[in-house]
């Protein structure tokens, strides 16, 4: 029930003038790609600092609340472009991409990575006077760090791979990779 709904929002989606004019556009298309990718690696470069930070790979002689207050403005404005980028590459293409395993994935990642910064920047809140002056945070807050490096570098790879989907509607009905992927019965993905 749940994969006919999102289908018919992508086809719907799909089916207007301004989806077609940035999918089938010489330049603009690649234009959002490109600023997604670079925004990404903007965005990804400063979280991974502060994250390697609080892992103590990376300066560790300089105060955990300094670092990030430094880096957290830029890297929400790269998160911000990126997820609107991110928007106009899904509405370029929705039907392919709500039927992506890959996409899918990703979605699910996100909202983890979500979930995760939240108890991150509180439990770092919450706690930093106590230890930021020191080479490591606190295991908890490495444990975040080490899941945002995991779901954020499989979120990059999610994205990568979702240009080459090996699961096609069309190729393998009815199996549980085309239940997860979307696929809904007698449409065959564009």
């Amino acid at each position: 029930m749940i994969n006919e709904l999102v289908y018919s929002i992508a086809v719907w989606l799909d089916d207007t003038q301004w989806s077609t004019m940035l999918h089938e556009s010489y330049y603009m298309y690649n234009w959002v790609e490109s600023t997604h990718v670079l925004t990404l690696m903007l965005s990804l470069g400063m979280l991974f600092l502060i994250d390697l930070r609080m892992l103590g790979y990376a300066l560790p002689d300089m105060p955990a609340s300094r670092l990030a207050e430094r880096l957290n403005i830029p890297m929400l404005i790269g998160f911000t472009v990126m997820f609107i980028t991110g928007i106009l590459l899904f509405y370029a293409v929705p039907v392919r991409t709500s039927q992506s395993l890959w996409f899918r994935i990703k979605m699910v990642l996100l909202v983890a990575c979500a979930v995760n910064a939240f108890l991150f920047h509180k439990q770092m809140n919450e706690s930093a006077a106590s230890w930021e002056n020191e080479p490591r945070a606190p295991s908890r807050i490495r444990m975040g760090a080490i899941l945002s490096l995991a779901f954020w570098s499989t979120i990059v790879v999610c994205g990568r791979f979702i240009a080459y989907d090996w699961f096609d509607c069309d190729t393998s009905p009815n199996t549980f990779i085309d239940v997860i992927s979307g696929c809904v019965d007698g449409q065959i993905r564009f």
